[in-house]
């Protein structure tokens, strides 16, 4: 036996250090302070408002104004904590390049997510102004209603888009922003006609036809008691091969009332002129309202087939050409 090597060592084993554990554990809560991080900055920069009380602030667009500017002025106004931030919400909104120039006005504090939206879908502070089209306006009388009123109005590009849209620009009242432009204005008209025409039965007229025959009616009609009985005797007219014979048309060719009209006036040439010419004119005369544009669908059967407007604007119907020169003699000083 060698008593020089011993037989009971008092040693430990080896164990390989776990660092694969701690490595994930490592990396673990790296990544748990970056998402807490990461909600901090949202939280802080896309969550809250900014600290400022100093309300309403405006943040003024000007045309041309990069995203970048508009960016700088709304975190320098402290109406967002971070331009960044801003820019961010509004290349994800994908408005990041159309913004509409005006003034953007926040009554109260509001995070970046809204101050985006509201600036993305141009909720301006535009003034809404409030303009009413009277009931048998001509296209050159509404374009000179609204001159002056929008900024971005122009009446000879009005009256050039609606050259052919007499008698379809439906006279009522609207609430247009301050700078509507032209094509805006043609299109609302036009829009509000179709909504308000689009489920009538026409009787089997043609839409051109009523339209025609309700603009002369809104001009001969003094009052809605009127309107079928004048229509009833415009058809009847019609159906008989007589001409209308209607003073109204001179005022959309002349400009003259009736009581200004000539013998040479009932003379003059034109396509609208109904003394001369039998039928309904080339075209509408005026923008009907609505109720005269139902009487043109339903006119009133009477037996009447004159009438003359007094002086006082009260009319008169005849049945027959004696009583109708009689109502002259009476009603016509």
């Amino acid at each position: 036996m060698d008593t020089d090597t011993p037989t009971n060592l008092n040693t430990v084993p080896f164990r390989p250090k776990n660092t694969m554990g701690r490595f994930v554990l490592i990396l673990l809560g790296v990544l748990l302070a970056g998402i807490v991080a990461m909600f901090f900055v949202v939280y802080m920069f896309f969550v809250t408002p900014p600290s400022s009380q100093v309300y309403p602030k405006s943040l003024l667009v000007e045309s041309g104004d990069s995203l970048g500017e508009i960016a700088i002025h709304a975190e320098q106004i402290n109406l967002v904590r971070s331009k960044t931030a801003f820019q961010t919400m509004m290349f994800i909104l994908g408005n990041d390049t159309k913004i509409k120039a005006g003034k953007y006005v926040f009554e109260a504090p509001v995070n970046v997510i809204d101050v985006a939206i509201h600036v993305a879908r141009g909720e301006r502070d535009v003034t809404s102004l409030k303009i009413t089209i009277p009931e048998g306006y001509t296209r050159k009388e509404i374009a000179t209603l609204f001159e002056g009123k929008l900024k971005k109005f122009d009446s000879q590009i009005f009256l050039e888009k609606t050259k052919e849209k007499e008698g379809y620009l439906f006279p009522e009242t609207y609430f247009f922003l301050e700078d509507s432009t032209t094509d805006q204005v043609v299109n609302e008209l036009l829009s509000q006609f179709e909504k308000k025409t689009k489920t009538l039965d026409l009787k089997g007229k043609s839409l051109e036809e009523i339209v025609v025959m309700a603009s002369i009616i809104e001009k001969e009609a003094s009052g809605d008691d009127d309107r079928k009985i004048i229509s009833g005797v415009l058809w009847k007219r019609l159906s008989l091969k007589m001409p209308l014979q209607v003073d109204a048309t001179f005022k959309y060719i002349l400009g003259k009332e009736s009581s200004e009209l000539t013998i040479d006036d009932l003379k003059t040439q034109s396509p609208y002129n109904t003394y001369i010419h039998r039928g309904l004119p080339l075209g509408p005369i005026c923008n009907p309202g609505l109720e005269s544009i139902l009487a043109a669908i339903e006119p009133q059967s009477s037996g009447y087939l004159y009438y003359l407007h007094s002086d006082k604007g009260e009319v008169y119907f005849a049945k027959t050409f004696e009583e109708h020169k009689q109502n002259k003699a009476r009603y016509l000083k």
